[in-house]
């Protein structure tokens, strides 16, 4: 292998690197860049055999740069900024016409996820000199935009149910957790917690069947108490009708902590705390075949998304500290 040749064979490699130093992990890198772990590692095993430099310390609890590790990252971001300009001006030779990507998202997602991911993707784009990519949003329940993929009415779907179908490519990209909550006059509000079999015992107001959200919280009853959560005191299509369904006192609800942040922090709902684990779900997008079918665009949407959430975990752990 010749000196240039060695030398483009790199880049992969400090591109690895770099996606390492900003999210903590050779495995959430692989996530970013859209490809496999082995291969992740295997560049920088290869960059580190070739120059006799060892750029990592690998842990149990993810990676980090050594001295080294980060000298070289510090001289890789004018080669980056070089090739990237190349890269964009290379494109605006060829490119005529946007590209295009049809979204489907379930109600939580959509409502209070979507939007932040879609800022980043725009902020990536615009930063790589890249035409912004025209989407188009449609919303439903879980059920609604598995079928809305499957079909190929679009391209990607994110969804919140623990019930994923095999035959569409499947990526996580964040954790939310689920909230008991009530109106402030409903005798819970006052309890330190409530055991989970209770709140499973008592009739609540509930998304409609085919909601990742309600198939969640019955998961979640049947896995911890090895019993059926009984039948909702009332069904709803939306989340803001079950919502205002409890602040009426009609019964207690479940729903996305995201969903009901607003109204614990105004006193319209109280958030009743259920003994043992967090009660927490999979956020997953869909798309049909497999990794390899993904689109550009698709998957830097995706990237958007693992960073937004990595970004968001991350804020909210120092404002704990």
């Amino acid at each position: 292998m010749t000196q240039f040749e060695e030398f483009e064979a790199d880049l992969p490699a400090l591109r690895a690197l770099a996606a390492i130093a900003r999210v903590g992990s050779i495995s959430a890198a692989a996530q970013v860049l859209g490809v496999t772990q082995q291969a992740v590692s295997a560049r920088l095993r290869t960059f580190e055999r070739r120059n006799r430099v060892e750029l990592l310390i690998r842990n149990p609890r993810g990676a980090e740069l050594t001295e080294a590790g980060r000298l070289v990252l510090e001289w890789a971001d004018e080669l980056f900024a070089a090739t990237d300009r190349f890269a964009a001006g290379l494109r605006s030779l060829t490119e005529v016409r946007e590209e295009r990507l049809s979204v489907a998202a379930s109600q939580t997602i959509a409502g209070h996820l979507l939007p932040e991911w879609i800022v980043r993707l725009r902020a990536a784009e615009q930063a790589e000199h890249r035409i912004a990519t025209s989407l188009s949003l449609t919303t439903g329940n879980s059920a609604e935009v598995i079928r809305a993929v499957e079909s190929g009415r679009c391209d990607l779907g994110f969804i919140e149910t623990p019930d994923q179908p095999r035959s569409l490519g499947a990526s996580i990209v964040g954790v939310d957790e689920l909230a008991l909550v009530v109106a402030p006059s409903h005798p819970w509000a006052g309890a330190s917690e409530i055991p989970l079999a209770e709140a499973a015992a008592t009739p609540i107001v509930a998304r409609e069947p085919g909601s990742g959200t309600r198939l969640a919280w019955e998961r979640i009853v049947q896995d911890r108490t090895g019993a059926d959560a009984v039948a909702p005191a009332l069904e709803l299509a939306t989340n803001a009708a079950v919502r205002s369904s409890i602040g009426a006192g009609i019964a207690p609800g479940v729903l996305s902590l995201l969903a009901v942040s607003d109204d614990l922090a105004l006193g319209r709902l109280v958030r009743v705390r259920v003994a043992g684990r967090p009660l927490t779900r999979e956020l997953t997008a869909l798309w049909r075949g497999g990794a390899r079918d993904l689109g550009p665009a698709a998957r830097r949407l995706l990237a958007a998304a693992v960073e937004e959430r990595r970004a968001a975990r991350s804020a909210s752990r120092e404002g704990e500290g």
